[in-house]
């Protein structure tokens, strides 16, 4: 836990606002003491382009007087900052009544006074020299350009440090620490003759550890480094694939963001209930179709997880003070669960929000978040080659790229980094131009088998957007290699020219 943090008068700062909220009439206040840092290194061909580091540190507290929210958040730090913070959102308050349509209730949960987490890692980024960041990043760059094909290479990384305290008047009290890294490098092959280019990076996921990661602990990244220019010289020769109905299997580096986006928003409680229209829609898994909608087939196993090891989205307690939980969203196929809030979990008759409620900065009032939505693998399942000799003929898709979802989270398209033709069960060779594309429960329908152990990898991304203002949120996605009969694939290049 960083020193400075600790060292601010976080009890001080809760005792006064959550007194002025309790004297003002609040039935239920919180306050988020919150220190966000994020730094950013990007390299080019070997050079340093850019180095920065920012903070965001603040206070927000969050009400309900008489069944209506206010919220209000400062940069002051000191008790009558705070306690000004607590009648400036009781005043919001007031204000919004009138328009509130029926009275706030929000599930229960037990108090959890004087708990601290922190999510591990070894090496903070924070501390590793400026220098040192740029000549690793170097050093990859240098690795992808020695191959012949390469005319161009970038690598970054994107490292954040949540410290966040938080208090509310039912006596819970957490102090938490997130560290989490997204490093990524990316070769460019340029044709002299016609100027097309061909691209690919690394499929590295962010993941919740320290610098170690970026040295290998976690990730083979020489041997990445060192397979790509030869992958990206192949994938220049490929043929175009033809349109057509393809077995697939795809790599957990590719199935993780059809996961977010077909399942992951799909069964976020506020969406299915109607209360996130506006950005990027609603879901088509309506709440009345709990227990019974056919999501899948019946080897799709999917889990809400709050708790995973190195998830992005994992915690001890969430903005609500709700502790970290792990629950099935569907179970055979069958949707049996939902993500969850206090405030939605109420409203749907749930005795107890899952602890999905985060705010990405201490200006921002907690929105329903996402939890690390994960598809299972199958106890002592096939391997990936062992997927693809059960394949027969088909493409094997790798790396994720290009996507476009309905509002409803129902009628998709996704594309790929990389895409192989299999013959036989066997790769042949590299493919270009593939996207493949279904309904939701089409797609899912259609999954055949899933890998074991061995092919499980927790993929993710630290800018999952929603609410209005906008707020980004990091979140994992674990998943095994997968195997999927007869999905539409498009040409994606003409596809793109009509």
């Amino acid at each position: 836990m960083d020193e400075p943090f600790l060292a601010l008068p976080l009890e001080r700062l809760a005792d006064a606002a959550l007194s002025r909220a309790r004297a003002l009439g609040a039935s239920h206040a919180d306050i988020r003491v919150e220190s966000v840092r994020q730094l950013n290194v990007s390299v080019r061909d070997r050079r340093l382009e850019g180095a920065s580091e920012a903070e965001d540190l603040g206070l927000g507290v969050r009400v309900v007087h008489h069944g209506t929210w206010g919220f209000a958040s400062t940069t002051g730090l000191t008790a009558e900052e705070a306690a000004a913070a607590a009648e400036e959102a009781v005043e919001l308050a007031r204000a919004s009544a009138p328009l509130s349509s029926q009275p706030v209730e929000l599930a229960g949960e037990p108090a959890h006074p004087g708990v601290t987490w922190e999510s591990p890692f070894v090496a903070d980024p924070f501390r590793v020299p400026v220098a040192q960041r740029a000549e690793l990043l170097i050093s990859w760059t240098d690795k992808l350009l020695s191959g012949q094909v390469v005319d161009h290479a970038d690598a970054s990384v994107l490292a954040v440090k949540e410290n966040k305290f938080y208090a509310d008047l039912a006596g819970t009290t957490t102090t938490q620490q997130r560290v989490r890294v997204r490093p990524v490098a990316t070769a460019v092959s340029i044709d002299p003759a016609t100027g097309e280019f061909e691209t690919m990076r690394t499929l590295a996921p962010p993941s919740a550890r320290g610098w170690e990661y970026l040295e290998g602990d976690g990730w083979d990244w020489e041997k990445e480094l060192e397979e790509i220019p030869s992958l990206l010289a192949e994938k220049r020769r490929a043929p175009s694939v033809e349109p057509g109905n393809y077995d697939l299997v795809i790599d957990p580096s590719n199935l993780w963001l059809t996961i977010h986006e077909s399942v992951g928003h799909a069964t976020e409680l506020d969406r299915a209930l109607g209360y996130e229209a506006a950005y990027a829609g609603t879901s088509f898994a309506k709440f009345e179709l709990l227990g019974k909608l056919r999501y899948g087939s019946p080897a799709m196993h999917v889990t809400g997880d709050r708790t995973a090891p190195y998830g992005l989205a994992t915690i001890g307690y969430d903005d609500e003070g709700v502790e970290a939980q792990s629950w099935d969203l569907v179970r055979e196929g069958v949707l049996v669960g939902y993500q969850l809030d206090r405030r939605a979990a109420a409203l749907a008759g749930m005795a107890r929000s899952n602890g999905c409620a985060f705010a990405d900065s201490p200006s921002h009032v907690p929105l329903q978040r996402m939890a690390n939505v994960s598809l299972q693998p199958a106890p002592g399942g096939p391997s990936t080659s062992e997927l693809l000799a059960g394949l027969g003929d088909g493409i094997y898709i790798v790396g994720d790229k290009s996507w476009s979802i309905d509002m409803q989270r129902y009628n998709f398209q996704f594309t790929g980094q990389r895409f192989f033709a299999v013959r036989g069960g066997r790769i042949v060779g590299q493919l270009k131009d593939v996207a493949y594309q279904a309904t939701t429960t089409e797609f899912w329908g259609a999954l055949e088998a899933v890998g074991g152990e061995q092919t499980y990898v927790l993929g993710g991304a630290m800018n999952c957007g929603k609410g209005q203002p906008g707020q980004v949120a990091p979140v994992s996605h674990g998943c095994p290699a997968a195997l999927f009969r007869k999905v539409r694939v498009l040409n994606s290049a003409k596809e793109a020219l009509r």
